[in-house]
């Protein structure tokens, strides 16, 4: 029996081998894409400028690489030290230095808004979270402007709910809002993870599967 054990783990090791989730070049190429796409309207065009559009794709690449982490984890292939790991790894290069030039703006706010990506991840390898996300949409909306570490503590609960299934939170994201608050933005951000989530359904079928 234990034989039998052995020869199995063998088998499951060397599948971990075939998972690569992020790494500097891919957030360079993405940079340098980033780079040559404009931000300005062309004059008469009622379309979004390419750089947003950019920026958007750019956002969910990081988004669903890191939550095929986690759902790595969810089907036993990854312990939660080994999934830690590879999350610190992740966010070491998403959360680098932003370029010095006129993409700073652009990348910082990109970075603000992927924290809770990251930080809902954590709460949910280690299971400690609220779970009745409308009261906590209404604690980080009051607490943003004077406590920005507790909104995003309250944000990550709500981010471990989406992994773990929960709906949210297209209702709670507000589209007449002439200045969203960066606990908006994280809203909006745990929306694409619920995406997100919802295209990983299936992801890990077969092994070594990208």
């Amino acid at each position: 029996m234990a034989k039998k054990k052995e020869k199995a783990a063998a088998r499951e090791e060397p599948l971990k081998l075939f998972y690569i989730f992020y790494n500097q070049e891919r957030w360079d190429n993405w940079i340098k894409t980033l780079r040559e796409s404009r931000f300005e309207t062309e004059p008469g065009s009622e379309e979004m400028p390419e750089g947003f559009t950019t920026l958007y794709n750019f956002s969910m690449d990081v988004t669903i690489s890191v939550l095929k982490i986690i759902r790595l984890y969810q089907n036993g292939r990854f312990s939660k030290e080994e999934a830690l790991e590879k999350l610190n790894e992740v966010e070491a290069i998403v959360m680098g230095e932003a370029p010095s030039d006129e993409l700073e703006d652009y990348v910082e706010s990109l970075q603000l808004s992927l924290l809770v990506l990251f930080a809902g991840c954590r709460k949910y390898l280690d299971g400690q979270y609220s779970r009745d996300i409308k009261a906590l949409v209404k604690e980080g909306r009051k607490v943003i402007e004077s406590d920005m570490e507790k909104a995003l503590d309250i944000a990550a609960d709500i981010a471990a709910n989406v992994i773990d299934g929960a709906a949210c939170c297209g209702r709670y994201v507000k589209d007449d809002l002439d200045q969203p608050t960066l606990f908006d933005e994280w809203l909006i951000e745990i929306e694409s993870m619920a995406e997100a989530v919802s295209s990983l359904k299936n992801f890990d079928e077969e092994a070594g599967e990208e």
